[in-house]
């Protein structure tokens, strides 16, 4: 695809205004206190998943609600005190998978825990995690209009959540330094490490590859490539439901989340990519809090920069944790 959006030039500076509810930050205090109060005890269960230089355990924690979300935490064996962390959300569709599907920030010496997506886990990887609000096990597609008349009962609201008691969970484990915590992931995932450093705004480092769940009012408008598409196809036959589908949706747009997170950042965009159009991942790092850097791939689409940019992080992370790590 060649490029459809906004010129470079105006990409770089593009800020448009943003349109929060005036109660987003009490919605979302209500939302992560009403979880607290229902959380149990996180459990790791050491599993053996013949890596000889990585020790995993399986991770059941307290999300939305209370509810079980499944996790990987993923450990170097050698080590002489707790690690850093970089706890990872993944893209739409996808689950948490296999143990050996996660080597590289444990390998470069982090602790890492990956959080499983509610529902999702069927699309490109397995996941393990019902979605207790909806009633569904892992299942295709569909997500991005479940609850959207509402936003408390919006999807996304009980994603979010668990993002950030995915980070509170892995603050827990004695191999993890709490005070050193980094979120990251990719389409979905970087819009839900967006969310995440905000709800926790003292995490050290945000990492979010080409963000999805930024700018709806744009994204709706520019592309019908999925998953934004599945909100633009619900609104063609709900031709009645697009102002309280926008309302929903100003709950959990990726702007506002940007706008309070102060974490060190390292973002990344495709110039090409017509899943999450350039102009709404410039949106949120335009109105990105905190100091910034982004890494252009001017003909790439949504695949981004992939192990270029894994590189890329790892030297981000040395900088903002130190380039040493425990061995």
């Amino acid at each position: 695809m060649a490029y459809f959006d906004l010129p470079e030039h105006e990409l770089r500076t593009y800020r448009p205004p943003r349109h929060e509810p005036t109660d987003f930050d009490a919605f979302w205090a209500r939302t992560l206190a009403e979880s607290r109060e229902r959380a149990q005890d996180p459990q790791f269960v050491p599993v053996e998943a013949l890596l000889a230089t990585l020790e995993v355990f399986d991770v059941t924690f307290s999300g939305a609600l209370g509810s079980p979300v499944r996790g990987w935490l993923v450990l170097p064996r050698q080590r002489t005190g707790p690690l850093p962390c970089v706890v990872e959300f993944i893209g739409y569709g996808g689950g948490r998978g296999l143990p050996h599907e996660w080597l590289l920030y444990a390998s470069a010496g982090y602790a890492h825990f990956v959080m499983d997506t509610r529902g999702q886990g069927s699309g490109w990887r397995q996941g393990d995690t019902p979605d207790e609000g909806s009633g569904g096990e892992p299942h295709l597609g569909g997500f991005m209009t479940l609850g959207l008349h509402d936003p408390h009962r919006y999807y996304y609201r009980r994603v979010y959540t668990d993002a950030a008691r995915a980070v509170e969970t892995a603050r827990t484990h004695p191999a993890v330094d709490a005070s050193r915590v980094a979120v990251t992931g990719g389409s979905q995932g970087g819009g839900l490490a967006l969310a995440a450093a905000a709800l926790m705004p003292d995490v050290q480092a945000c990492l979010p590859d080409v963000p999805f769940l930024c700018h709806f009012e744009r994204a709706l408008r520019i592309t019908d490539s999925f998953p934004y598409g599945e909100i633009a196809q619900y609104l063609r036959i709900h031709r009645d439901a697009t102002q309280a589908a926008m309302h929903t949706l100003s709950y959990f747009d990726g702007l506002h989340f940007a706008a309070r997170a102060r974490a060190r950042a390292l973002f990344s965009v495709g110039l090409m990519d017509d899943i999450c159009p350039p102009s709404t991942v410039y949106a949120a790092f335009n109105h990105y809090g905190g100091e910034k850097r982004m890494v252009e791939y001017p003909f790439n689409r949504h695949e981004g920069g992939q192990a270029h940019q894994d590189l890329k992080k790892i030297h981000f992370l040395r900088e903002v944790f130190g380039a040493k790590v425990p061995s």
